[in-house]
């Protein structure tokens, strides 16, 4: 019987267009139930696909600090979560809740 090989999934390697990277942030933003570090791992999947490097610098950070902001294990201040948001192109709205 042949073995089955598998690779862990990267959501980055399925991002290639600014609609798609738009959609899955946005899905997010739904699943996410107010965990801010969970919306940050999502930015960082996305800058992660765009190239972080190229984010950094157009978001006015260092790498470093980047990922770091964007790992998951915490929550990045809110002025960097725009940085971010601006440096890959995208656009943060609001709209009205149901009650």
């Amino acid at each position: 019987m042949a073995k089955t090989v598998t690779t862990r999934y990267d959501v980055a390697e399925h991002l290639r267009t600014p609609e798609e990277m738009a959609a899955y942030l946005e899905a997010c933003f739904e699943e996410a139930n107010g965990d801010a570090a969970f919306i940050a791992k999502a930015l960082g999947d996305i800058a992660r696909a765009k190239g972080m490097a190229q984010v950094a610098r157009d978001a006015g950070l260092s790498r470093e600090s980047l990922y770091k902001a964007l790992s998951g294990e915490r929550s990045p201040g809110f002025d960097t979560i725009l940085k971010v948001i601006g440096a890959l192109g995208l656009k943060l709205h609001a709209e009205a809740g149901h009650t």
